[in-house]
């Protein structure tokens, strides 16, 4: 669910629910009164400032002291969430109780990191923790060290995620920008993951890294795949984790996941059907990759667009489109629809676009085809 579509359900209705969750432990908790006060402060205003407010509004309704308010939260809380749960589907009213700990509970670290160890069952906490990486660095990491050797997979997913250096809706975490290695010793422990879960926040921990310290994070990764024994769980996270590497066709990263650029592999062909979409449609993205070797060829094929700008110049964005063995002498269709819609982080404009593929890292020519406006516009 992207925050934009998000935003709209923190209003009083998530007050309710909040309400409905607290009544056992506070009875007198008028749910109504609540909501409204929420309701008369939200409208304008976007995700994060909207949780705000209903954190703000629930501090006013709970215990004064912190870690008796802290208390009652977590005593509420309900069940943990399945692997096959979200956060942003199941839980996703519980973000005001994340921001609480978040915001207010900086002076009481153990009590807070005891409590978002609790929260990230039912919902998530890796933004809760970020201030306590920054106020409380060393003792923070120790219990991140700690949450990595958990039984619970929510839990072993916040060690991983909580630390990401570009963890997004988040600040980055300087610190670790600056040297990731503190990260890698907490992540090397969750590379054979049993969950996806926390297997996915490995990955993309890996490829937060990749985008400062690129080297590292090829080599970080090939120490992975050694360390055990190349497994079909570490090898996923390797290759999603190495992506922005792989589509710059970086050498060391397609080495690493047996993609290395070959004289021999190249595309043969790329097409676009039909080479008219409109804004709102999707369009069929066809590539042959052609394997001119003598045996066969494990080949990573992706796809740039080079969307048209509104002062009418050209910017590229890649896509992933498949991985393909092409044999010997022989070809391999990869093909992929693609939506032409407009999202929060890019406007389309009509008018003529560029398509590009790459196969390890080799790049076709680059072919036009125009983006018509929406239909009915």
């Amino acid at each position: 669910m992207a925050e934009y579509g998000l935003k709209r359900y923190f209003n009083g209705e998530c007050a309710h629910r909040i309400t409905n969750l607290l009544q056992n432990q506070l009875p007198d908790l008028d749910g109504e009164e609540f909501a409204a006060a929420v309701n008369s402060r939200i409208q304008g205003l976007e995700l994060k400032d909207r949780v705000m407010v209903i954190a703000e509004e629930l501090r006013r309704r709970l215990p004064d002291h912190y870690v008796t308010a802290v208390g009652v939260l977590v005593d509420s809380l309900g069940d943990e969430l399945r692997e096959d749960q979200g956060m942003f589907t199941d839980s996703w009213f519980l973000m005001p109780v994340a921001r609480y700990v978040e915001e207010y509970g900086t002076q009481y670290p153990h009590e807070s990191l005891d409590a978002i160890e609790e929260i990230t069952k039912r919902h998530t906490g890796e933004y809760a923790i970020r201030p306590y990486l920054r106020q409380w660095q060393e003792l923070t990491m120790a219990r991140v060290d700690r949450w990595s050797r958990s039984s619970s997979h929510n839990v072993r997913r916040l060690a991983s995620e909580g630390i990401r250096p570009r963890l997004p809706w988040a600040s980055r975490f300087k610190p670790f920008v600056d040297d990731p290695e503190p990260v890698v010793q907490v992540i090397d422990r969750l590379i054979d993951d049993p969950s996806l879960y926390v297997r996915t926040s490995v990955a993309n921990n890996l490829n937060d890294i990749s985008k400062d310290h690129p080297r590292y994070a090829v080599s970080t990764a090939a120490r992975w795949l050694a360390s055990s024994d190349n497994s079909s769980r570490t090898q996923w996270i390797v290759t999603k984790g190495l992506r922005t590497l792989i589509k710059k066709g970086d050498p060391a990263a397609l080495k690493v996941v047996e993609a290395e650029p070959d004289p021999y592999v190249s595309v043969q062909e790329i097409d676009v059907e039909p080479l008219r979409p409109a804004i709102g449609e999707r369009a069929e993205i066809r590539v042959i990759v052609a394997n001119k070797g003598t045996v066969a060829r494990d080949v990573i094929v992706d796809y740039q667009i080079h969307f048209r700008r509104s002062d009418g110049t050209l910017r590229p964005t890649t896509f992933k489109l498949g991985r393909v063995t092409v044999q010997a002498g022989g070809t391999a269709l990869v093909r992929k629809y693609h939506a032409f819609k407009s999202v929060k982080t890019r406007t389309l404009h009509p008018g003529r676009h560029g398509l590009v593929a790459q196969a390890n890292g080799s790049r076709s020519r680059r072919i036009g085809f125009d983006l018509l406006e929406a239909r009915g516009a």
